[in-house]
């Protein structure tokens, strides 16, 4: 792709990563998943995308350093590490001076977005003529992949959809949709969010699935006054995330099915347990 790509890779205000506290690093993003830090499977996919510039916002300032990675050297200048505010908003507008647009916009644990996710998120987006735009992947692609992979999903009339923090800047004066935002944007588990976003009426909307997506979309793009597509993309795995050890594992069979990614050094194939909590947000501030 041409243009630039955000990764987010921050800490929430006053809370500790449970993730980054059990495998004893400073920051989520640093979790080893197959053998490399977690970020480390984005940045390769975003470098692979061709996009000039790919900003890392993070709290971490050393955070080039203990990556410990060899795509940091493969990147060079490429690579911009960037301060993280304390909400998504202001961590994305941030680089916005800085960035070449289209922007990507992602996060340090999509570990499974690819360079074809990449871009056919761009192609969909030209296709529909969108200023802005949120990837998401059909239940029925993220449930093929792999059944506990991903067990949040946002009901339609026409289709059901996870979220796969991905988002899709086409040009600066877009980046006001990023507004929407800036509470944190976990509007699943905290849908008050999306009525001061997006208003009552579009909260019902989106809670419940009063009407085909592409028609709630244009509603919330009437109400940002920058024009938001929902943009389907293929594969279901990018839907999944590592948020916890079973995520995690799901991520690293995965990783090990379809790439033929090696596991880490005394790894053993884990059974994913069933019944865990697993919430997906629409966004998740980083």
């Amino acid at each position: 792709m041409t243009g630039s790509i955000l990764i987010l890779a921050g800490r929430r205000p006053g809370a500790v990563d449970a993730l980054a506290a059990a495998h004893g690093v400073a920051d989520k993003c640093l979790v080893r998943v197959a053998g490399r830090p977690m970020i480390a499977h984005v940045l390769e996919s975003a470098a692979v995308s061709g996009a000039g510039k790919i900003f890392v916002s993070t709290h971490h300032r050393a955070l080039a350093d203990d990556l410990d990675d060899p795509i940091v050297a493969a990147l060079g200048e490429r690579l911009v590490v960037v301060p993280a505010a304390d909400n998504l908003t202001d961590s994305v507008l941030a680089v916005a001076d800085r960035a070449d647009f289209p922007l990507l916009i992602t996060t340090a644990d999509n570990c499974l977005l690819t360079p074809e996710t990449i871009a056919e998120i761009g192609s969909e987006a030209a296709r529909l003529g969108a200023e802005a735009g949120v990837a998401l992947a059909r239940r029925e692609d993220v449930l093929a992949v792999h059944p506990e992979g991903q067990r949040r999903f946002y009901e339609f009339s026409d289709v059901a959809v996870s979220n796969c923090n991905a988002y899709w800047i086409g040009h600066r004066g877009a980046l006001k949709a990023a507004e929407a935002f800036r509470g944190g944007g976990q509007f699943v588990k905290k849908p008050m969010r999306v009525m001061q976003a997006f208003g009552l009426i579009n909260l019902l909307r989106f809670r419940f699935g009063l009407g085909p997506i592409h028609h709630i979309f244009r509603r919330i793009s009437g109400q940002l006054k920058v024009e938001v597509a929902p943009l389907l993309v293929s594969n279901g795995a990018t839907a999944i995330d590592v948020d916890n050890e079973r995520s995690l594992r799901v991520t690293e069979m995965l990783m090990r099915r379809i790439g033929g990614v090696s596991p880490p050094p005394n790894c053993r194939e884990i059974p994913v347990e069933r019944g865990a909590a697993d919430a997906r947000p629409l966004a998740a501030a980083r």
